[in-house]
């Protein structure tokens, strides 16, 4: 008995002393830890009016599988941005989707001006020049964003382009010169499917990413 705790003993004095030459080496000559090989990446301000969830809110639907093509974008998003952060890109999407609808929804130019470029922000005004030629206006409601997914993402240098698709519920109306309501219904929300395409030069100070494209998804 004496003679196996003696054996056990030696043992273990034999561990130590290899795992102190392996560990106490480090420690010893001043070499640096090994780092992780991902880096935390602080999540900056991705859109104007970003939709920030509230304390103790739902939180974001998860999102659905990428696609590899979508995936590759994205490592050349952050390869060329390193604060870039696809999950915080998505809840700025979100944002961004609500308040351009409204903002379209109530002809407000100035705003869209804002968050729109090129061909899409000259679509919304002429739409909303014949809206108002006609004397009509729009009492619609954003009942709720089912999904946001990422669906398409590019790095042309300097340009990101991200794709993101929208599945949501909207509730509307369309009211003529005198408030009387001639299509639509508050009361009835009908789904919606939008695929929209968000654009950013990355060599630019300004965080804020342009809706630059839209199309029905």
């Amino acid at each position: 008995m004496t003679v196996s705790i003696v054996i056990l003993a030696m043992i273990a004095g034999f561990l130590c002393m290899r795992l102190y030459s392996v560990l106490g080496r480090r420690a010893e000559h001043g070499e640096e830890p090994v780092q992780n090989r991902v880096e935390p990446v602080a999540a900056p301000a991705v859109l104007p009016l970003a939709e920030q969830p509230a304390k103790g809110s739902a939180q974001p639907l998860a999102q659905p599988p990428m696609l590899p093509v979508v995936e590759r974008g994205l490592r050349e998003i952050i390869a060329a941005d390193r604060r870039f952060d696809p999950l915080a890109f998505v809840e700025g999407a979100r944002g961004a989707y609500r308040v351009i609808l409204e903002a379209f929804w109530r002809g407000d130019k100035e705003e869209l001006a804002q968050l729109c470029d090129g061909d899409v922000l000259e679509s919304f005004s002429a739409a909303i020049d014949a809206r108002v030629a006609a004397g009509q206006t729009y009492d619609n409601r954003l009942v709720r964003i089912e999904e946001a997914a990422l669906v398409g993402a590019s790095y042309d240098a300097p340009f990101a382009s991200i794709a993101v698709r929208f599945i949501s519920d909207v509730a509307a109306v369309t009211r003529d010169a005198d408030g009387t309501v001639i299509a639509g219904s508050l009361t009835d929300a009908v789904e919606v499917r939008d695929v929209w395409t968000f654009r950013r030069n990355l060599q630019s100070t300004s965080p804020d990413w342009l809706l630059e494209a839209t199309d029905e998804g």
